[in-house]
């Protein structure tokens, strides 16, 4: 017990260190005001989740059709925001599956590429209002925020299938398929960013869990949006999150953390992880948050849409910055 005692002190300054201490300064206190800009942005938002939650609901291999459906509809936003669409074609457990890809072209720098992506699937019996529509809304609104705008690098919007169980994490997932497609053409994705449960919030003490050791060192309130990778994208992680900062009145909370520790792979991002390309996931913890993961009762009503739309406003200023020069 001692030497358990004794070690404690030493292994939180190493979480703290190389985990969780990062730049900028995390915003504290009351939100301010909607600006009209983020009003109009929360409005299209609780539509996106509302059409695929609500009137889609399920997207899962049991209701294929309905996956089928919510392709559909986001290749149709993607189209009416002024993007080619790219549908890649693949297939699993002898369907037909597509990620949908809109690009945005970079001027100076247009070989280099930010991926900015979410899946579009559900967990079975789930109508996946947070996990994931709301990261859907997410990169469809990130898409027209950016759209008309010439960044130096590229940026794509894709839209994955098959993230849920049971691809995940296996090789039907969309991502993987997107991803190794990338890698054998040789693109050079700098920075990818897997939209990941962003829409549910909780301001009350104890509604925040996490992974051991992490919880030796956050907060236990899931008032925040979450910004996660790996050690190897570290760098970007941290980058991330000043970006997000400097931007939005909300709070964040970063973490580089060991890809062994539950819950820091668990999305599209562990994809690019597996073939070398940085990565991290922007995400409200999901599973250590929100009691409706993966059940009947993922719901719109759930979701907390003007924390929402403050969220996507400050990745907006992410993507912006990830792709300047």
């Amino acid at each position: 017990m001692l030497l358990l005692l004794s070690v404690l002190p030493v292994l939180f300054l190493a979480i703290w260190l190389f985990t969780v201490k990062m730049p900028g300064r995390p915003f504290a206190g009351p939100l301010p005001p909607l600006t009209p800009t983020q009003q109009d942005l929360q409005g299209r938002l609780e539509r996106h989740v509302a059409r695929l939650a609500t009137e889609i609901g399920e997207r899962s291999d049991r209701t294929y059709p309905a996956l089928n459906q919510a392709a559909d509809y986001i290749n149709g936003v993607f189209r009416s925001l002024g993007y080619g669409v790219t549908a890649q074609e693949f297939t699993a457990h002898g369907r037909t599956y597509r990620n949908l890809e809109a690009i945005l072209p970079g001027t100076s720098r247009r070989h280099e590429v930010v991926v900015v992506g979410g899946h579009y699937d559900t967990a079975v019996e789930a109508p996946g209002a947070d996990d994931n529509a709301s990261g859907v809304a997410g990169v469809l609104e990130l898409a027209r925020m950016l759209a008309g705008t010439h960044p130096a690098r590229t940026i794509r919007f894709v839209a994955f299938a098959n993230e849920e169980p049971p691809n995940f994490p296996t090789a039907t997932m969309g991502s993987r398929h997107y991803a190794d497609a990338a890698v054998a053409r040789a693109d050079r994705i700098v920075a990818m960013i897997s939209v990941e449960s962003i829409g549910y919030y909780a301001t009350e003490p104890g509604t925040q869990r996490y992974p051991f050791p992490l919880n030796l060192a956050y907060p236990d309130r899931g008032d925040f949006i979450g910004f996660v990778g790996n050690l190897k994208s570290r760098a970007l992680v941290r980058q991330a999150i000043t970006l997000f900062r400097a931007h939005a009145a909300f709070p964040s909370q970063g973490a580089a953390a060991p890809s062994w520790v539950p819950g820091v792979w668990w999305s599209d991002h562990w994809s690019f992880w597996r073939v070398g390309y940085p990565a991290i996931m922007i995400t409200n913890t999901a599973v250590y948050r929100n009691p409706f993961y993966h059940t009947p009762l993922d719901q719109t009503r759930t979701l907390d849409y003007p924390r929402m739309a403050r969220v996507v406003d400050g990745i907006a200023a992410v993507v912006r910055g990830l792709a300047s020069d």
